[in-house]
């Protein structure tokens, strides 16, 4: 979701963690522990997380290859060959992050193991929002130029303020169209 330098996260995963809130009380109580994992370094994480006021654990990755190993971060030369192994298949690079969802569990000796993964939209029956459109007349209405979530999804702080999102899942703000050239 946060890549190192990066100001904010991109706004599917941002989409994504806005979902995680509302069920962590519930989780919480049932022996369930969620913990985002982004490669951005932790004070990075930790202004974005801020300003979104959001309360779940998240982590840095940052100097490891956990990310990487779990195939949802890319580094320059996977960019350079122009294909990645995502999603369990090598795909046309598009972004150095993408989006993942993997479930661990803890045995009674405290040996870790990794239980399930699924990437892509994969995840998305946790995000309420879309099981509620698909309720509607006009379903998800993605029917912009990207026929996905960056045709209308926006931080949510950011919806008031018009602006886009790039193929890349940031935003981009609205121009200014009062402003003055020279």
């Amino acid at each position: 979701m946060l890549g190192p330098g990066w100001e904010e996260g991109c706004v599917g995963c941002s989409f994504g963690a806005d979902h995680i809130e509302g069920g962590l009380v519930h989780l919480e109580h049932h022996d369930v522990t969620v913990v985002v994992v982004s490669r951005a370094p932790l004070a990075e994480i930790e202004a974005f997380k801020r300003r979104m006021g959001w309360r779940f654990k998240w982590v840095s990755s940052y100097g490891s290859d956990f990310n990487f190993d779990y195939h949802v971060s890319f580094r320059k030369e996977d960019a350079d060959n122009g294909k990645v192994y995502y999603n369990y298949e090598m795909q046309d690079f598009a972004i150095e992050e993408l989006p993942g969802l993997s479930v661990f569990t803890k045995d009674e000796n405290g040996d870790i193991f990794h239980t399930y993964s699924t990437y892509a939209r994969g995840a998305e029956t946790l995000l309420t929002t879309y099981m509620c459109l698909d309720l509607t007349p006009k379903g998800r209405n993605e029917t912009g130029p990207n026929h996905n979530l960056t045709d209308w999804v926006r931080h949510h702080d950011r919806y008031e303020g018009g602006g886009s999102v790039d193929r890349s899942g940031r935003y981009q703000p609205a121009k200014d169209l009062h402003a003055c050239c020279d």
